[in-house]
């Protein structure tokens, strides 16, 4: 081979690429036709071996024509493979095309549970009062649920078909005094708490559910009274409900008090119990080491699904659990 021959080749060759590289229709394509070119056994590398049949003095413009060659094969290969991509995404976006002019779609926005809003409620009053919220475990015992509250033994509530025993000996707590028990325990007085939280009891009907949300209150300090009691929680039913409300207190029994109290208020032009409270019984702060010739104190407890019911108007204690977004959305 001369290198007239080796030109007329290389002019050839340029020429054949650029159309092939042109014709290309996707990627696979253009690899397979840049592997003929510039691949290991393609076009260029064969022209390359070649040069050793050459004068020594032809050899170097020679190789310089073939350098030339190939990169001119590089910028049409990336040329024609950039084209290729842009072709690929415009289909892509085709395929995809959105009307922009169409509304968007809008999230749902959560809102609170009326279960969790009471609770809230409550606790912001009372935490305004000086009340320290606390918490404690639903799995409880004997003594923190009954016996430290001055239960007798053959009180109705300890029998099984009112609470949930569990297999350990322990059992599922029946109301949320077990947490005013520990606190006493672990610090001295005074104690200002309020005690939210979740209570069981075997009580399944239209109006009671086995399980259900209690929010207890426990003042012990020195001069602790029952005119103080009423006073508190006077203010509280008239901040909870935004208006002042008409109560009476009925004389109960509760082993944990003496005196006792169940709180009416005066309903749609009825009496309707919301709470009950008491004294302190000297028994139970006597148990968890409370001097009682210094400190007197009072307890009340609410039920959280109840209070709710009627500040928003909830006809069914079942809308609570039933999860419907129609009722949820109402919040």
């Amino acid at each position: 081979m001369n290198l007239d021959s080796l030109k007329k080749k290389i002019s050839d060759l340029a020429s054949n690429a650029k159309t092939e590289f042109g014709s290309a229709n996707d990627k696979l394509e253009l690899d397979n036709i840049y592997r003929s070119y510039l691949g290991k056994k393609g076009e260029v590398n064969i022209l390359l071996k070649s040069l050793g049949s050459l004068p020594q003095e032809k050899r170097k413009e020679a190789g310089k024509l073939l350098n030339n060659l190939k990169s001119d094969l590089e910028k049409n290969y990336a040329l024609t493979n950039s084209l290729l991509n842009d072709k690929a995404n415009l289909s892509r976006l085709e395929k995809d095309k959105l009307d922009i002019s169409l509304p968007g779609f809008s999230s749902r926005k959560g809102s609170i549970h009326p279960v969790t809003r009471t609770i809230r409620d409550v606790c912001d009053f009372f935490e305004q009062m000086g009340f320290d919220v606390e918490a404690g475990p639903e799995a409880e015992i004997d003594y923190y649920n009954f016996e430290a509250l001055n239960v007798p033994e053959d009180h109705p509530a300890k029998d099984m078909h009112d609470t949930f025993y569990l297999n350990n000996e322990g059992l599922l707590r029946t109301h949320t005094s077990p947490v005013q028990i520990r606190t006493m325990e672990k610090s001295e007085a005074p104690h200002r708490i309020i005690c939210p939280g979740k209570v069981y009891r075997k009580d399944s009907d239209l109006t009671h559910t086995p399980m259900f949300h209690q929010i207890e209150g426990l003042v012990v300090e020195e001069g602790a009274s029952f005119a103080q009691l009423k006073g508190l929680l006077n203010d509280f039913l008239t901040d909870f409900f935004g208006e002042e409300v008409e109560l009476r207190f009925r004389p109960s029994y509760f082993p944990f008090t003496e005196p006792s109290a169940e709180v009416d208020i005066r309903w749609k032009k009825n009496w309707l119990e919301v709470l009950g409270c008491g004294m302190v019984h000297p028994n139970v702060l006597k148990n968890v080491g409370v001097d009682t010739k210094k400190y007197s104190g009072f307890a009340f407890g609410l039920g959280v699904e109840r209070m709710a019911m009627l500040k928003y108007d909830i006809p069914d204690l079942r809308a609570f659990f039933e999860n419907d977004i129609r009722f949820l959305d109402q919040f």
